[in-house]
C-alpha cells in the first residue's frame, strides 16, 4: 500500500480516535534515531527473503488457542501480531516475523527475538516511552510508522497489528495470506494486552479499531495481490 493510498485512511483514524499527527511523526522520528544509533535496524530486501508464497498471520483474537491446537502451520511464514506471539511460544511454535507497536508481553517479543524471530517494530505518538524503554533489547528490527515514511522507516499500511501484519505480508510477496484469530467481535482475546488473564469484553476504543481493521483488511482483499482467508477451529 502506498503512502497515497494510505493517508485517507490514516487521517480519518486521527479524526475519530483522537490521535495527534504531530506526535505520530515524532514517534517515527525517535525510532528510526534508535535504530540508527543501535545499528540493529533492517532493510525490508532483507525480510523479503523471509516471507515465502504462504504466510500464516496471527492475530490475538479469542479463536486464537483453539486454532493453535487444531491445524498445523509448518507450510507457511509465521507472522505473529504482537501478543499473539505469547500464544504461539506456549504452543511451542516460533513466529518467523513478529508485527508489534511493544503493546504486549515484551518478554516474550525478546524470547523470540532471541530465537531468531525479526521484529517489525512500529511506532506511533502513544508508544514512544516504550519505543526508548524496548528497542535497544531487539536486534534484527524493521522499523513502521504511521505518518510519511522516513528513510529507514516503513508504512506499508495498516492501523492495528494484525491488519499490518496482513499488509506487510502482502508487501513483502506472500501470493497467500492465512488470517488466524482475528474476530472482530464482542470478546478481546487474553493475549492482546499483558495485564488481561482471560478473554475480556470489548471496550469502546477496541472496537474502534476493530471496525477499522476490518475495513482495512477488505480494501486489502479487493486491492491486494494476494489471495486472503480466515482459519478458524470448528469450521
Amino acid at each position: 500500500m502506498k503512502w497515497e493510498d494510505w493517508k485517507p485512511f490514516y487521517l480519518r483514524i486521527v479524526r475519530e480516535m483522537g490521535y495527534s499527527i504531530e506526535e505520530d511523526r515524532k514517534a517515527a522520528q525517535i525510532l528510526r534515531a534508535l535504530l540508527l544509533e543501535g545499528d540493529e535496524y533492517i532493510l525490508r530486501e532483507e525480510l523479503e527473503v523471509v516471507v515465502g508464497k504462504r504466510a500464516y498471520v496471527f492475530g490475538a483474537g479469542p479463536s486464537l488457542e483453539a486454532a493453535l491446537e487444531e491445524f498445523e502451520f509448518s507450510d507457511g511464514t509465521l507472522i505473529a501480531a504482537d501478543g499473539a506471539t505469547s500464544a504461539l511460544l506456549e504452543k511451542g511454535l516460533l513466529p518467523d516475523v513478529i508485527v508489534t507497536d511493544l503493546d504486549g508481553r515484551v518478554p516474550d517479543l525478546k524470547i523470540a527475538n532471541d530465537r531468531g524471530a525479526f521484529m517489525v517494530v512500529h511506532a506511533h505518538g502513544d508508544n514512544v516511552e516504550k519505543l526508548v524503554s524496548y528497542v535497544p533489547l531487539f536486534s534484527r528490527i524493521l522499523g513502521t510508522c504511521q505518518t510519511e515514511p522516513l528513510d529507514v522507516i516503513y508504512n506499508f499500511g495498516g492501523f492495528t497489528d494484525g491488519d499490518r501484519a496482513a499488509f506487510l505480508a502482502e508487501e513483502l510477496g506472500a501470493g497467500e495470506i492465512v488470517l488466524v484469530g482475528f474476530d472482530f467481535g464482542e470478546t478481546v482475546g487474553m493475549w492482546s494486552k499483558p495485564n488481561l488473564r482471560e478473554h475480556s469484553p470489548v471496550w469502546e476504543s477496541k472496537r474502534k479499531k476493530f471496525d477499522f481493521a476490518r475495513e482495512i483488511l477488505v480494501w486489502l482483499e479487493k486491492n491486494g495481490r494476494a489471495r486472503i482467508s480466515y482459519l478458524r477451529a470448528g469450521l
